[in-house]
């Protein structure tokens, strides 16, 4: 071997961070496998690295015996005295091999292999050791390359992978651009790659805050939970410590720097900065921001949230594709049930409950039933089949359907609205006693408007219409007409001409006899 191979073992391994003795024992093994190639699989071979000369010594064994059968393991003892005159037959003797330089090329190639492999494995001990201890930070690394949609990110010492599933939806990076993600895990013998980032984790957005503001970094604000949908929208909520640090302002900082180099990091993802609060209540109503709530009930066994809003905030507390809400049930780890103040009052109204009832009747339905004037299983069961199929989701078969089942529960008075009254009654008394209502103006300190719309919800819209529709009812316009016709008729205009008519005639019949009289006195 090369007289400097000292050197070049020092050099490695002050490149790489590799352990000396691993490197050497690697060499050795590479020489070792060489020289059994070149000379034979059944020869015992000894490979040492000879550090004061910085040189691979070679040693074979074989057993001294009189007669040479295998030359491979045996050396006659003739040969043996010459080069150990104090050998015994049956002896182990060592020799040491020269000119072991001269493998050839398939030994040399052998012992190329085998230092690579135990370069790797060395390596990939010394990755390990090092990122070990920083699982779950946030890393900074340059883009290499893609791979079967699969990001490499060069971190220095070695690459990592950023997998498919783990990068933000309709977010590109090109190659050669810095990239920031989350440690997400360390793999000591990984096939592809030991480190496996992430930067959909929700830890990475939390990480990116405790990064971005001090007060988070030296504990005064604390990170109370991370919800995201990575690329679209993002709420975390933070407590304060200390009642004179407003948590949400410390996050958003001077202006909204803060968030916004969150958000740019995070490639315009829209982050809701969230109060925390230990009242599911009054987190929940925090949580649907932008969203104003007007009521919520709470069941605590059940881990469930029944939040009514006003009419016109049901699409924004809901979100696009239900995502406000959805989000907001992650923070809290909740089910969150969200209503408008109407079909809250409807839920309420005994008649809408009857038609719920009905088997294959859910809320959507009993709405576009209550729309069409169907106000309860009564007016189901007098309803025509035209009536109902003007609803787009109903046939004419399904119509009947409805109809006979309507008429079917009310003969066997399975359900009837004063019925439905009566269990209203004892669900609402047994509601009290299980859940926890939450009032908004003890717990959420609700705007006098919101009051103001929980009370008026107790008379729907829908009902109020009705009243004055049933008013109205009362004097139809059609019955007015047909009052002021019965006035005209008892003064037609035929009676009126005939009238005249008879007093014209009357007055020039007297003027005709008046006539003759006088002439008739005149003759005599």
């Amino acid at each position: 071997m090369l007289s400097d191979l000292k050197r070049i073992i020092d050099q490695i391994c002050r490149d790489r961070g590799f352990d000396k003795k691993l490197l050497i024992e690697a060499i050795e093994e590479a020489v070792e496998s060489a020289a059994k190639k070149k000379l034979g699989s059944r020869r015992d071979i000894e490979v040492r690295f000879n550090e004061e000369y910085g040189e691979v010594e070679v040693f074979q064994f074989r057993t001294v015996v009189n007669e040479v059968e295998d030359e491979q393991t045996e050396i006659a003892i003739e040969e043996a005295k010459a080069l150990d005159p104090e050998v015994q037959l049956d002896d182990e003797l060592g020799e040491k091999m020269e000119h072991i330089e001269d493998l050839g090329r398939i030994a040399a190639q052998s012992a190329k292999q085998v230092i690579i492999h135990k370069m790797k494995d060395a390596e990939r001990d010394v990755i390990y050791e090092m990122f070990k201890d920083r699982k779950g930070e946030v890393v900074s690394g340059i883009v290499q390359r893609f791979e079967r949609g699969n990001m490499i990110v060069n971190l220095g010492r070695t690459d990592a992978i950023l997998p498919r599933d783990q990068q933000i939806p309709k977010r590109s990076f090109k190659q050669g651009d810095r990239i920031r993600a989350y440690l997400d895990d360390v793999r000591q013998n990984g096939r592809d790659s030991q480190l496996i980032l992430s930067r959909t984790n929700n830890d990475f957005l939390a990480k990116l805050f405790t990064m971005e503001v001090p007060e988070i970094a030296e504990g005064i604000v604390e990170i109370m939970g991370v919800s995201r949908e990575p690329g679209f929208r993002a709420k975390i909520a933070v407590s304060s410590l200390e009642t004179d640090v407003d948590p949400v302002g410390a996050c958003v900082g001077m202006k909204g720097s803060r968030v916004q180099n969150v958000v740019q990091e995070l490639q315009g993802e829209r982050i809701d900065i969230v109060p925390w609060s230990p009242d599911p209540a009054k987190y929940v109503y925090n949580a649907l921001a932008p969203a104003h709530v007007s009521m919520v009930m709470a069941d605590e066994e059940a881990q469930t949230l029944l939040v009514v809003v006003p009419n016109d905030q049901l699409s924004l507390a809901i979100g696009r594709q239900g995502q406000n809400v959805r989000l907001a049930s992650r923070l809290l780890g909740w089910r969150i049930d969200v209503k408008s103040e109407q079909r809250y009052a409807n839920l309420e109204d005994p008649g809408y409950q009857s038609l719920l009832a009905i088997n294959g009747i859910e809320e959507p339905l009993a709405d576009q039933l209550l729309a069409r004037g169907v106000f309860s299983i009564e007016k189901l069961a007098e309803a025509a089949v035209e009536d109902l199929i003007v609803i787009r989701s109903i046939n004419e078969e399904q119509a009947q359907h409805l109809i006979d089942t309507a008429i079917k529960m009310i003969g066997e008075g399975v359900m009837t609205t004063s019925f439905a009254n009566e269990s209203e009654e004892s669900e609402s008394d047994s509601e009290v006693s299980d859940d926890v209502v939450a009032e908004p103006e003890d717990e959420i300190a609700q705007p006098a408007e919101e009051e103001l719309a929980v009370e008026e919800a107790d008379v729907p819209v829908e009902v109020a219409e009705e009243e004055s529709a049933v008013e109205e009812a009362d004097a139809p316009v059609e019955v007015a007409e047909e009052e002021s016709a019965v006035e005209e008729v008892d003064a037609p205009v035929e009676v009126a001409e005939e009238e005249s008519a008879v007093e014209e005639v009357d007055a020039p019949v007297e003027i005709a006899e008046e006539v003759q009289e006088e002439e008739e006195e005149q003759n005599q």
